[in-house]
């Protein structure tokens, strides 16, 4: 029997601190980042079955107003977590005195292979964030379904779907509150994925 699933990526709105390498850093929503949430799920025309969210305060916060507001089931899963910086953690790219200028070019370039001291493997961070794709698609087969997540977490799911090389993800533009929807088509135990609103870059 062939299913069909709905799957919007909905990254966080924009966050008190200001835009920096704040990966496992638990930092809220600001009040304007909160609108733009709610101004993505507006313009959406899709009614969800269920929320899968990050546990981290920017996602979990909304996914519960949001729940509350349409009786939506919540489920979280650590695993779409962003990915954790090490000493870049809670740093800003501009501030030399925290982040080597050099380092920070070649990060930008491949970060594969010149990840920031002490992060989080992204070959893992991968590994972790697939594990939980598929556990979603498969679990939540023939139902919409809104991941509330992260900007990496959404560069590694689209990466996979579209065969990205991993190491080029920083190419691939996820802003504040923007959505992606993939559809997923599930037969006989095989799944076929297109990205059917937004762009990958």
């Amino acid at each position: 029997m062939k299913t069909i699933s709905n799957i919007d990526l909905l990254r966080h709105g924009e966050t008190q601190g200001g835009s920096g390498f704040f990966g496992s850093t638990d930092i809220p929503l600001t009040a304007y980042g909160c609108m733009q949430m709610w101004a993505a799920i507006e313009s959406s025309d899709c009614k969800w079955n269920h929320i899968v969210t990050s546990p981290s305060r920017r996602c979990i916060e909304f996914s519960h107003l949001l729940q509350q507001r349409h009786a939506i089931p919540v489920k979280q899963d650590k695993r779409i977590r962003e990915i954790h910086f090490g000493d870049w953690e809670g740093c800003f790219p501009a501030d030399p005195a925290q982040i080597d200028a050099e380092l920070l070019t070649l990060f930008w370039r491949n970060p594969v292979k010149h990840p920031p001291p002490n992060a989080e493997n992204l070959l893992v961070f991968e590994k972790r964030v697939l594990s939980a794709w598929h556990d979603i698609t498969v679990q939540f087969a023939g139902q919409n379904i809104l991941l509330v997540t992260h900007g990496g977490v959404i560069r590694i799911i689209l990466c996979h779907i579209l065969q990205h090389p991993v190491e080029r993800l920083l190419e691939i533009e996820v802003c504040h509150a923007a959505m992606r929807r993939i559809q997923v088509e599930n037969y006989q135990n095989h799944r076929h994925f297109r990205l059917i609103t937004g762009t990958a870059k």
